[in-house]
């Protein structure tokens, strides 16, 4: 998602999982406009693998279907930081399970994009958020929780203005090497 955000980035993941169950944020982020593509695919231990092709690409909002929550459930605090940036309103269905994960991170999202200066709110489980250029110049609270901790981080790629996080301690949960990669980009 950073390198979609970022004008001018082009780089390519190595060696990741393609499976269709948990491909929902790739299908999504097409569907925004993304410029994905899936190279060297290949069989790896009963597994699909490619490596994975990315670069910068504006992008437009789009409705995604409670349906798909199950194959991206995890990645929709990412996702809503693509809808920001992203041109128009991105309507985001059946997220009641973002309320008890490690934080409630339907909360957590919308509090740090409204904190970013990003016009959003929530209707019932879905989450609407109206796009285009997130002014940030905020500390985000995480709550804890490493994905609105690496999402906000990446927001502040795309910011106007910088975008901080009270704790970065959580993002070793599940990216011990987020930092180091980051910065390395």
């Amino acid at each position: 998602v950073a390198a979609l955000l970022v004008p001018d980035s082009h780089i390519t993941l190595t060696n990741i999982c393609i499976n269709p169950l948990r491909t929902g944020l790739f299908d999504t982020l097409k569907e925004m406009g993304a410029d994905i593509h899936y190279k060297n695919t290949r069989d790896v231990a009963g597994a699909t693998i490619a490596d994975i092709e990315v670069k910068y690409a504006p992008l437009q909002g789009v409705t995604v279907p409670a349906s798909r929550a199950p194959s991206m459930i995890d990645e929709y605090p990412i996702l809503a930081i693509a809808a920001a940036t992203a041109k128009g309103r991105t309507v985001m269905q059946g997220l009641a399970e973002l309320r008890v994960k490690e934080s409630n991170r339907l909360s957590a999202i919308l509090e740090g994009l409204k904190a970013c200066g990003v016009e959003c709110h929530e209707e019932g489980d879905n989450l609407i958020v109206i796009g285009g250029s997130p002014k940030g110049g905020a500390t985000i609270t995480t709550h804890y929780d490493h994905r609105i901790a690496m999402s906000f981080l990446i927001a502040g790629m795309a910011a106007k203005k910088p975008v901080s996080i009270d704790d970065a301690s959580p993002i070793v949960t599940s990216f011990p090497i987020f930092e180091g990669l980051m910065t390395g980009l």
